[in-house]
């Protein structure tokens, strides 16, 4: 319990305590929106960074290589915890917004770091204004802001399974035209979902696949997008399961 009273406690003092850079980022942002959005990333990669050291988590990546540096992508991940978002984000090597579900909205203040950081919030009740929370991702993307996505909709609670990934949300590589890039996580879900409330140490394992552009995929490939995108995540992951 000892690595989760901390974790929990950091959280929770960084966000009081980080009032005044929301206000300053705020004020940044009207005048520089670039410097704000370098601002925003290098001050929760260091939250993250804490955090992740608290929990004790070792990770193994692979083929960080395969990433852009130089555009925008369309990050699609499996998701089996929490953890998932601190253990990629620390990662990222330009602004990226995360799409999450809009019910994280009611938390303040997290609500503003996450604006801060251009995550998009998605009704998955309404199909709507899914579609609009779509559209604004690829706006993002055109933009220059990467955008990262957890197909499966939710959390897996099954170990070493995938649930169907949902095909609406690659809209956003194909209309902003850039490159996806898979991300297999290996063994998240052992840093706290399967011992609840409690944060253990564990060994995570990270691989970025090779990009996909729609654009140079077969035809046949391209009517289902997702489940193309989840078969590269699928082979990386059982690849890597020896390596946990």
């Amino acid at each position: 319990m000892i690595r989760f009273l901390f974790t929990a406690s950091f959280v929770v003092l960084f966000l009081i305590f980080s009032i005044p850079l929301m206000i300053l980022e705020w004020i940044l942002g009207k005048f520089h929106v670039e410097a704000k959005n370098k601002s925003s990333l290098a001050i929760v990669n260091w939250a993250f960074r804490v955090c992740l050291w608290f929990s004790g988590v070792k990770v193994t990546v692979l083929g960080e290589e395969n990433v852009p540096l130089d555009a925008p992508v369309l990050y699609v991940a499996n998701h089996r915890s929490f953890f998932d978002i601190l253990l990629t984000y620390v990662r990222v090597p330009r602004p990226t917004g995360y799409i999450a579900k809009k019910e994280m909205l009611k938390i303040p203040l997290l609500r503003t770091w996450m604006k801060n950081l251009h995550c998009l919030f998605l009704d998955r009740k309404d199909l709507k204004e899914g579609m609009k929370t779509i559209l604004s991702a690829i706006e993002k993307v055109k933009s220059g802001i990467s955008i990262c996505i957890f197909p499966e909709g939710t959390r897996n609670k099954t170990a070493d399974s995938f649930l169907p990934f949902h095909e609406g949300s690659f809209k956003i590589a194909e209309k902003a035209d850039c490159a996806i890039i898979p991300i297999a996580m290996n063994n998240t879900s052992a840093i706290f979902e399967d011992h609840f409330p409690k944060i253990k140490r564990a060994h995570v394992i990270i691989e970025y696949g090779k990009p996909v552009y729609i654009k140079d995929l077969p035809k046949e490939e391209k009517k289902f997008v997702g489940a193309y995108v989840q078969k590269q995540i699928e082979t990386m992951y059982f690849n890597n399961l020896p390596l946990v």
